[in-house]
């Protein structure tokens, strides 16, 4: 049974996180959800209301079963990233770079989707040269750090990266994922 691991804190979108968990653990996958503290996370709701950006709102709790200081990731077969709030300061933890650098190395499945890119923006050698998508707010921290931001399509996919821009392409991205899993 393959693992898939998923990197979470607190804020991250509830759709985000729910939508690939269950849909990973309804195909058979050994799913682990790891955050910087073993407490149930508040995850929230991003949605467009009129404003000019997305309004957040508080969503469910989500209990994560790992601590990310404890990852081994060469015990993972693939890692998803979710976005929301969350990758904003997972990013500056040392061990979401080096779990995230161990899977770019490996050439591991990754599933990047929204805001998930910005733990990219932190290791910029990840994505230089490579081709990806997310909210379209994170295009200039991609383009930043060296990677093509993808704006004519809401997924895309580069070799062992499939990213996508939001919930709302949750069954594409999670599609082409679970294509790159069953590799």
């Amino acid at each position: 049974m393959s693992k898939v691991l998923i990197l979470a804190g607190d804020a991250v979108e509830a759709l985000e996180i729910y939508y690939p968990y269950y849909r990973l653990v309804e195909e058979g996958y050994d799913v682990t959800i790891a955050a910087t503290k073993k407490e149930k996370l508040q995850t929230v709701v991003h949605d467009f209301t009129g404003w000019d950006t997305y309004e957040e709102k508080q969503a469910y709790f989500i209990e994560p079963n790992a601590l990310i200081s404890d990852i081994k990731p060469a015990e993972f077969d693939a890692l998803l990233i979710p976005g929301g709030r969350a990758p904003e300061y997972l990013r500056l933890d040392e061990k979401v770079q080096s779990i995230v650098k161990h899977f770019f190395a490996e050439n591991k499945p990754i599933g990047a989707i929204c805001h998930a890119s910005q733990i990219f923006e932190a290791i910029p050698e990840v994505i230089k040269g490579r081709t990806l998508t997310a909210y379209t707010a994170c295009k200039p921290g991609v383009e930043l750090a060296g990677g093509t931001y993808v704006s004519d399509t809401t997924y895309h996919v580069d070799g062992n990266l499939v990213s996508a821009h939001a919930w709302p392409d949750l069954p594409v991205f999670m599609r082409e994922f679970l294509k790159l899993l069953d590799k």
